[in-house]
């Protein structure tokens, strides 16, 4: 393990607050990127180099968590902080005292790695390593038993579930009204599914516009007719819900709206529902990153405010673990509707391995899951700090999107398409998404571009911003003139 106050010359820390933490921050980002901590090398205690140093353990505690938000190092429950792989040679001032601004492709020798920042991606890689093999070993020890699963889901997995509704968004579910799903997508299909069944004909399904397109594909595959409703400001515009023709359901994302990121305000919720309640129509609530919320008190579930049973809430493991478990779950109100919901689940059969519902149901018995929100709460936090820092001031740009989740939404206002920025952001190898790609009527949403940054290490989406921006720059010049330009160099050139 190496000795940071003898390779610091022994000097401690002079600065006080705030200063101190970043004083312990620029030395051990110098030390990393001059070679003298390599990848997977071991940092002190944050005890044994507060003492060394001469500074209070929280300054330590402070810039270890901050380390490890950028990228630099990880820090584990119980284990050493070890330098992060990937990131020796990084340029790095050792007067440097805020976030990371230089791009590392800046200066790479050699082919640049292609950068994925399409939203849908979370930090898998950032669960302890030890909680995520003691779940498996759990699926692992679980006894084999000549049975088919329960098409519903495991019971002790649909039990932590509703658990964990009851402590973090505000309503407790009966088990029996809890169904193990495969992923949100499968959850849609299967409620498209059952209104065909209930209602004997094609549902017409009102959905967000701009919103999720892989769930209207899954909808639309399900034999779904989808009618498009505006966004605004705070989500879902529901006087726009009587115009429509009559729909048999609409699905919204009211806690963070996808992709907008607008939060549906309590009281355009409580119209929501008595609009539903009258119509009779059903709300599919898909509550899919709520553990994220950068800005605020969490919002509740809108299935908390529910008192009538037209809620069917949706919720599942994408975004706080990985993608591929390809797990979620549906919880059902009492009715007709959710009913021809479970019968359709019984028709299927079980779709998630069971192996897969005994690992996710340890992660959250045990509370590793619960350990693991509060690591990625505060890494994403340092993201979205970033590319407000990087955006703002900006003339002509605009960043949404920022109050939660793990993307942001970058607009503008000149003449100068989405398409093109999309393809100069590819040439520079970051990959970004088309707001128009999440368009129900073409020209619902306002140019722009989804950047997602879960999956991205805080020096990833530095060398992301700097290809955006560029793109930018060589995209939109011409449309807004030389102060775009000027303003666009100089973001770049803080980094």
């Amino acid at each position: 393990m190496v000795r940071i106050v003898d390779q610091m010359g022994g000097t401690p820390v002079d600065q006080s607050g705030a200063g101190k933490t970043a004083g312990v921050v620029a030395r051990v980002r110098a030390m990393v990127q001059d070679g003298t901590l390599a990848a997977g090398d071991a940092l002190p205690s944050t005890r044994a180099l507060a003492a060394e140093l001469g500074v209070a353990r929280g300054t330590v505690v402070s810039a270890y968590e901050q380390l490890d938000g950028e990228g630099w190092i990880r820090t584990r429950q119980g284990a050493v902080a070890r330098v992060a792989p990937g990131v020796p040679g990084m340029p790095v001032s050792a007067a440097t005292t805020g976030p990371v601004r230089r791009s590392p492709a800046r200066d790479a020798s050699g082919p640049v790695p292609l950068l994925d920042a399409r939203p849908g991606i979370p930090a898998v890689t950032a669960i302890a390593t030890r909680d995520w093999r003691a779940a498996w070993r759990a699926a692992a020890d679980a006894p084999l038993r000549n049975a088919l699963s329960d098409p519903a889901g495991l019971p002790e997995l649909r039990a932590q579930i509703a658990a964990q509704l009851g402590l973090r968004r505000g309503f407790a579910p009966d088990v029996s009204r809890v169904l193990v799903t495969g992923g949100t997508s499968e959850a849609l299909s299967l409620v498209v599914e059952a209104l065909r069944n209930h209602l004997g004909r094609t549902p017409r399904i009102a959905v967000e516009d701009p919103g999720y397109r892989s769930g209207r594909r899954a909808m639309t595959s399900a034999g779904a007719e989808l009618v498009g409703v505006p966004v605004d400001d705070d989500g879902l515009d529901v006087d726009a819900l009587p115009a429509l023709p009559p729909v048999d359901a609409v699905v919204v994302t009211p806690t963070h709206q996808y992709p907008l990121g607008s939060v549906m305000p309590v009281a355009r919720r409580q119209r929501l529902l008595s609009w539903a309640v009258d119509t009779a129509t059903t709300v599919v609530e898909d509550d899919y990153d709520s553990e994220f919320r950068h800005r605020g008190s969490p919002v509740p579930a809108l299935a908390a405010l529910d008192t009538a049973g037209v809620v069917l809430h949706v919720g599942g493991f994408s975004k706080t673990l990985d993608p591929r478990l390809r797990c979620s779950y549906l919880v059902l109100p009492p009715g007709a509707v959710p009913d021809a919901v479970a019968a359709a689940r019984v028709a299927r059969g079980p779709v998630v391995a069971e192996p897969v519902q005994v690992a996710l149901a340890h992660l959250l018995r045990t509370g590793a899951l619960r350990r693991h929100l509060g690591r990625v709460r505060r890494d994403y936090t340092h993201r979205r700090e970033l590319i407000a820092s990087r955006l703002d001031g900006v003339p002509g740009l605009e960043a949404r999107a920022l109050n939660g989740g793990l993307h942001a939404v970058v607009t503008w206002s000149a003449l100068a398409t989405a398409r093109a920025v999309v393809a100069r952001t590819a040439r520079a190898g970051v990959l970004v998404s088309a707001l128009a790609e999440y368009e129900v009527a073409p020209g619902s949403a306002p140019d722009g571009v989804v950047l997602g940054y879960g999956g991205l290490t805080l020096p990833e989406l530095d060398r992301a911003l700097d290809a955006l921006l560029g793109a930018l720059g060589g995209a939109l010049g011409g449309a807004l003139g030389g102060s775009l330009g000027g303003a666009l160099g100089g973001a770049l050139g803080q980094a």
